[in-house]
Parts: C-alpha cells; sequence; structure tokens
C-alpha cells in the first residue's frame, strides 16, 4: 500500500492565482498510469495539495482559524469551491488517461476537533482499493466541533487514513528535491532526515502562501506516522524530472529519506 501526494507546489504555480501546471499534472497522470499497468496489484491512494488554489482563499477568509459569522461560512463555501476547481484538474487528467479515479473530499467524509480529523469515513476507501479503483483525497475545508471550521492537509487526511490502510510507503512529491538544511538557499540537500536533527536545521514553512505550515509541517506530519507506523517508509522528493514519480511508484528511493 502506498499513499502519493502530488504537491501543491508541484501540480500549480503558487506564485500566481489558480494557475494549473496542466503539462506537468498530465505527465504526472501519464506516470501513474504506468506505474499502474508495470504492477497491476498496486495498492496506491492518492492525495493532492491546494497550490495556488486553496491556500489564497484560505488565508483571505481565514477558514483555517474558524468560523462563526455569516461571511465566515461564506468563506468557507468560497475556499471550498476553489479547492474543487483544482481537484477537478486533477481528476480530469487521470481520466485522460484512462485511470478508474474516484474522489474522496475530506469536507464531505471527516469531523474535526481543533484542527485534528477526528472521524472520517474509511470504508468507502476500502471498497475502492478493493475494486482496482485510484481513491483521491486532498487538502480541504472541514467542519470543526471547537472552531467551527478547519483546513485540513493532504497530510493530515494521510496520517488518520494511515491506521486504517496500512500504508509501506510514503511519497511525498513537490517541485523541491528534498528536505535542505538551509532552506531558502538551498545548498545542503539532506539524503536523510531523523527527528533528532530537526532542532539543528533551519525548516522554514513555505516560499509562497500556505496555510497549512509547508515543508516544515509536511516533516513533522510524516514523521508522526512513522511513530504510529514502525515500518512506514518515507520518502521527500522532486516530481519535477520525467520519470521521478513513476519509478518512486516502482520502488525508487528518491530524495530526502526520513529515518528514525
Amino acid at each position: 500500500m502506498i499513499f502519493l501526494k502530488l504537491g501543491g507546489s508541484l501540480i500549480t504555480d503558487k506564485a500566481l492565482p489558480e494557475a494549473v501546471r496542466e503539462e506537468t499534472l498530465a505527465r504526472l497522470a501519464g506516470e501513474i498510469r504506468e506505474a499502474r499497468a508495470a504492477r497491476p496489484a498496486l495498492r496506491l491512494l492518492l492525495g493532492h495539495g491546494a497550490g495556488s488554489f486553496g491556500h489564497r482563499a484560505a488565508a483571505k477568509f481565514g477558514t483555517h482559524r474558524g468560523a462563526a459569522s455569516g461571511d465566515d461560512w461564506q468563506g468557507f463555501a468560497e475556499v471550498w469551491y476553489a479547492a474543487q476547481r483544482l481537484h477537478r484538474h486533477v481528476i480530469d487528467a487521470l481520466d485522460a488517461e484512462a485511470i478508474p479515479a474516484v474522489s474522496f473530499p475530506p469536507s464531505a467524509s471527516a469531523i474535526c476537533r481543533a484542527g485534528e480529523i477526528q472521524t472520517m469515513a474509511v470504508e468507502p476507501i476500502q471498497h475502492a482499493l478493493d475494486a482496482g479503483l485510484l481513491p483521491v483525497v486532498f487538502g480541504d475545508v472541514a467542519f470543526d466541533l471547537a472552531h467551527g471550521s478547519t483546513i485540513v492537509s493532504t497530510e493530515r487526511v494521510f496520517a488518520y487514513l494511515a491506521g486504517p490502510l496500512h500504508p509501506t510507503r510514503l511519497l511525498l512529491a513537490g517541485i523541491e528535491p528534498g528536505v535542505f538544511a538551509d532552506f531558502p538557499q538551498r545548498s545542503r540537500l539532506m539524503p536523510e532526515l531523523n527527528e533528532a536533527a530537526l532542532d539543528s536545521i533551519h525548516l522554514q514553512g513555505a516560499s509562497e502562501t500556505d496555510v497549512t505550515g509547508g515543508m516544515a509541517a509536511k516533516v513533522r506530519d510524516a514523521l508522526g506516522m512513522m511513530h504510529a507506523l514502525p515500518d512506514l517508509e518515507v520518502h521527500i522528493f522532486s516530481g519535477e524530472a520525467p520519470g521521478a514519480v513513476r519509478e518512486a511508484l516502482l520502488g525508487a528511493s528518491p530524495g530526502t529519506r526520513l529515518i528514525r
């Protein structure tokens, strides 16, 4: 079982509002098709970030901080719609490669408290996997019992689903070749990273608007999954090079590997 995330920085231009990298997205969908063809028994859960769609809208309305007033809930709906617009592009790219993808939006299936997922419908995803379909999740708005609303990142969705689905590999594909010890200078790429090393390096959140915390949050969420699943293998890598995602799905070990 593999969890693969296509980062928002990979499938959109985060410096521009709602700018999909159409050619990159089409190539990535083709690589997923090729990996599934090479390994017919591959069980894969695909997730994607919000990129220049949901993050900008969420920052504008403060949806990740909660909702109480009518204006807050209007913002909630607009952030939901922004995330859906990008998700439609992803699903269309998969469909163009004849991949039987089915969407499982957290806004319709998850309930949070103080930003943490408390419940999420898992059984439909399990049935999709058993049927040979490709379930797709993504960063989305969610209802929050403490604050009214919140934003759940793809990593948080993965962390919740990891328990019942038991992934053996977590692949986080973005535009960076891995984790840098000196971001944003980008001169010291780390082949491996463990929790003890986090205090000695500078992990900035993100170079563009990212209400879910950017690289720092991704690393911490992934390490949390590794605590819960001791056999989990995690790689943070770039999906920019043609074939990188396909090879990762087929067993390659790209980028920075998180270790205990």
